[in-house]
């Protein structure tokens, strides 16, 4: 089953050319790695597919189900089943580790009891078992990139998007939170596209990799390398 298509999707800024009659196909479960330079539109994929973004023209679906097409959204942010995971995070300050985590089951009004269960789960599986009770600010940057996870992975996505979530951490940690990605998907199913422009993240979480090359010229098309 394809989880994610793009057909024919063009995206211009200004004069800028992001993706021109750019088509690609992600299966179900399948773990995408977008890799290439800054600037190549590697964060404009993820956001055309979260919904922030529609395509000039051309069409987006998920699970075989139009999301934007020729410059519309045709079904909001939140009404698509995606997550994602920002590079600086985002945790509010003022919120605990529970709070955070649970914030979206709030917002969708599951009761307090099942919330908090849920939350306590989620917790265990990204190996944060206990900490519902701190602040982030007291936890290192691996737990906090943990309780991001945690955040998105609540809400059952069927798919996630990541954005260089590891790119601020120091390269052991981040390989080894790498791996744990893996492992996380692996166990519980979801579509992953992998935004970065490590090498060695690259190849730890991808099963299939699309590579952008950056042009200099602002009239010139980004062009992909499906492998």
């Amino acid at each position: 089953m394809t989880m994610v298509a793009f057909e024919n999707v063009t995206l211009r800024y200004g004069e800028r050319v992001i993706l021109e009659n750019f088509s690609l196909r992600v299966k179900k479960r399948e773990r995408l790695v977008i890799f290439g330079p800054s600037g190549s539109g590697k964060t404009t994929i993820l956001r055309m597919v979260a919904g922030f973004v529609a395509p000039e023209r051309g069409t987006v679906s998920i699970a075989d189900r139009p999301v934007s097409a020729d410059g519309r959204i045709l079904v909001p942010p939140e009404k698509r089943g995606v997550g994602m995971v920002f590079q600086d995070l985002a945790l509010w300050p003022h919120m605990s580790v529970e709070e955070n985590v649970g914030f979206g089951l709030m917002v969708r009004k599951v009761p307090k009891m099942e919330r908090k269960r849920r939350v306590e789960e989620i917790l265990e599986l990204v190996g944060l078992k206990g900490f519902g009770s701190q602040n982030p600010s007291d936890l290192s940057g691996g737990e906090q990139q943990r309780v991001a996870l945690a955040r998105a992975l609540i809400l059952e996505p069927d798919v996630l998007l990541m954005d260089e979530p590891l790119s601020s951490l120091d390269r052991p940690l981040a390989e080894h939170l790498a791996h744990e990605i893996v492992r996380l998907q692996k166990r519980v199913g979801f579509t992953l596209l992998y935004v970065t422009h490590l090498e060695e993240e690259a190849a730890i979480i991808g099963t299939r990799r699309l590579t952008i090359r950056k042009h200099t010229s602002s009239s010139q098309t980004s062009r992909p390398e499906i492998f």
